[in-house]
């Protein structure tokens, strides 16, 4: 059997959740008659204390709705050099909304203060405005870290004192909540928007829920349909997500005692640097040649599926579809690939 750690997003939903979009009751929520789906919108926006939420089909769309939401033309958005918006999402801030983005170190995860202060622009007609202060909840690249609420704080302080909107990418927010135990209200408490992802640990289908201000969502609202995301029956999908809600949320613990246990394994590996233990349930992790697409191509001939995530680096990603027995078995194959590579 194949192990798959490319991504979480690779999980399938399980009979219980198909069960439950079979069941669900829907309308077209172009015309905001699908019961589910406002349902979850209600939820999702009760639980993270924001006034409205929104259904989207993506991450990347509800990132960008939500930017979209906060900026006009020729502003600037501050963000990490290694954030998901920046890396990731295909330069969509300058094609959607045209605004530029500046980047600053975030290392560990972390946007640093004191360049996020260098960053925000003077007041003066021929400078960018700055608008948002963008940060990531659990940071992808950073293998899974999770960012403390103090330090959220500390930046989006910043960004109040000098009258700037802050925004969450929470893709993987609710790994940060089982892992931690702090609550999605508490992590959202002082951001002005959210995105939050169902389709990754959470197992659904599709689908990522935004929030934020009446105002923001209503914009949000009307540039969904603009982008092409109005959709019809969508509670079928919208189900998936009350379900997991409800079902998988607590059992990513779980999803970090196997990204843990592989990092110990894997920390035994003669020239493998683990990085520091995970917080959550990503390992990013260097090893000893420079074609690591090579290696994945070998890796995956026993059946295990990892990325080159980015350069110099593999990222391998815990989800509900592999077992802990599965998670020492891709140790131990990674293991064995590259002492039979030493050999040769």
């Amino acid at each position: 059997m194949i192990v798959d750690l490319r991504s979480d997003t690779v999980t399938k939903p399980t009979p219980e959740m198909r069960e439950a979009m079979a069941r669900a009751e829907v309308g077209d929520d172009v015309y905001g008659e699908d019961p589910t789906v406002s349902r979850l919108e209600e939820r999702v926006a009760e639980i993270t204390g924001k006034d409205r939420g929104l259904f989207v089909p993506t991450g990347v769309m509800g990132n960008q709705l939500c930017l979209k939401s906060l900026t006009q033309p020729g502003d600037e958005v501050i963000l990490g050099e290694e954030s998901h918006i920046f890396n990731y999402e295909t330069a969509a801030p300058s094609l959607l909304s045209g605004i530029q983005v500046h980047t600053v170190e975030d290392s560990g995860g972390c946007l640093d203060p004191e360049q996020v202060e260098k960053a925000i622009r003077e007041e003066a007609y021929y400078l960018p405005r700055t608008s948002v202060i963008a940060q990531e909840q659990t940071h992808n690249r950073k293998g899974g870290k999770v960012i403390p609420v103090n330090h959220i704080e500390k930046i989006n302080s910043i960004a109040r004192t000098h009258g700037i909107a802050s925004h969450l990418d929470g893709a993987r927010l609710w790994n940060a909540v089982a892992a931690t135990g702090v609550t999605p209200a508490t992590y959202c408490q002082s951001f002005d928007t959210a995105s939050l992802c169902f389709s990754k640990g959470l197992g659904t289908p599709v689908g990522s829920v935004i929030v934020g201000s009446s105002l923001s969502i209503e914009i949000a609202h009307r540039f969904r349909k603009i982008w092409g995301g109005g959709w019809r029956q969508a509670g079928i999908l919208a189900a998936a997500c009350l379900y997991a809600l409800d079902n998988h949320v607590e059992r990513l613990k779980e999803d970090q005692a196997k990204a843990v246990r592989f990092h110990e394994l894997i920390s035994d590996i003669e020239g493998v640097d683990a990085g520091d233990i995970p917080d959550s349930n990503i390992v990013v992790f260097r090893v000893p040649r420079k074609d690591l697409n090579h290696l994945v191509k070998e890796v995956a001939i026993e059946e295990v599926l990892i990325s080159s995530a980015f350069k110099g680096a593999l990222r391998v990603v815990f989800h509900m579809d592999v077992s802990l027995e599965q998670t020492e078995s891709a140790a131990q194959v990674l293991a064995e690939v590259l002492k039979r590579e030493e050999r040769d």
